[in-house]
């Protein structure tokens, strides 16, 4: 299949979207976050049984003492335009990207 895709030499290029972070493995880091030029994810708080509470507002966010951990969260997963710059630096490789050839519109 010949991507659709081309840099700016014309060479084919297919992005791979971010789809998912597995929030078992994710270690709240931020580094993924702070690469991503489109905010597509954020971080999260999480209470002792794995629920998630809420998007983190700061440091002091603590969710009325029931934040446990951090874990980042794909919350705009259509902003996403496939660069892949968030599994370079994640120390985890706890995201799941899809080819955008496979993602269903």
């Amino acid at each position: 299949m010949t991507s659709a895709f081309v840099t700016r030499d014309g060479s084919t290029w297919m992005p791979e979207y971010l789809t998912a972070i597995e929030g078992t493995t994710c270690i709240g880091c931020g580094r993924c976050f702070k690469i991503c030029s489109r905010e597509v994810m954020h971080l999260y708080g999480v209470d002792d049984a794995g629920e998630i509470l809420g998007i983190s507002k700061g440091q002091d966010d603590d969710f009325d003492g029931e934040l446990n951990r951090m874990v980042m969260v794909v919350d705009h997963a259509g902003r996403c335009v496939g660069c892949g710059a968030c599994s370079r630096v994640c120390p985890k490789n706890c995201q799941t990207h899809i080819a955008a050839d496979k993602v269903v519109a």
